[in-house]
């Protein structure tokens, strides 16, 4: 991998990625199999890279691409639940142009936002190896020091985002407090520069129990962006 200095070309050297064979055989799968709902689709099939503006002042770092979802359309948390949840809440705080989020070529800008993940393609049953994680940590460790000169608030859905993020963070020269903090909804961190706010993950699993709901999501949201000066 040569130098990447800007946004545009980390997401295409991301959509470019082989590196992790049961993930490329799992996605590429997924793409050729499809879910009957969407046969008459042409899958995106590839890694994901991240959504929105080369200079973020907020960054969402989920977990990965879901196999119907980003890894069908390409967009990180379109075309599933999840996304329903998140780009809903984005917009209903001022950082979305619409809430919803359903193809590349539907119109949708984010406003001083950009969203990511620390594995980029779709892993069997939306769990990653450990091994998979670190291998596709390269990209987020660029993606972070590209937007270190903008970056002011972290978002972080999930508590393997917020174990994998903590890591680069770190080797890009933010001080992570010892013993490390833990993951928590609500949660927030100083690290000097920016801040890091914890939310559940936007996942069924936790939408559908009650365990997140639309106000917790647009709370998190809104105090992030307020950090940032959104």
């Amino acid at each position: 991998m040569g130098a990447l200095t800007t946004i545009e070309q980390l997401d295409h050297a991301v959509t470019a990625c082989r590196a992790c064979r049961r993930l490329v055989n799992w996605r590429e799968k997924v793409a050729t199999e499809k879910r009957a709902a969407f046969r008459d689709e042409t899958y995106w099939g590839k890694a994901v890279p991240g959504f929105g503006p080369p200079d973020a002042r907020v960054l969402i770092v989920g977990l990965a691409p879901a196999a119907h979802g980003a890894n069908r359309t390409g967009r990180m948390f379109t075309g599933d639940r999840s996304g329903d949840v998140l780009y809903a809440a984005l917009h209903a705080v001022g950082l979305a142009s619409q809430p919803t989020s359903v193809h590349l070529d539907d119109g949708l800008t984010l406003r001083g936002v950009r969203i990511t993940a620390p594995v980029h393609c779709a892993p069997p049953d939306n769990k990653p190896t450990t091994t998979e994680r670190d291998r596709c940590r390269k990209w987020l460790d660029v993606e972070l020091a590209l937007l270190k000169p903008t970056l002011r608030s972290i978002v972080v859905l999930g508590g393997f985002g917020w174990q994998s993020l903590l890591p680069v963070l770190e080797k890009n020269g933010w001080e992570i407090p010892k013993p490390r903090p833990k993951f928590g909804h609500g949660v927030e961190v100083d690290l000097g520069g920016i801040r890091l706010f914890g939310s559940y993950h936007v996942s069924q699993q936790n939408t559908f129990t009650g365990r997140l709901t639309p106000a917790m999501i647009e709370n998190v949201l809104r105090a992030a962006a307020a950090h940032a000066g959104l």
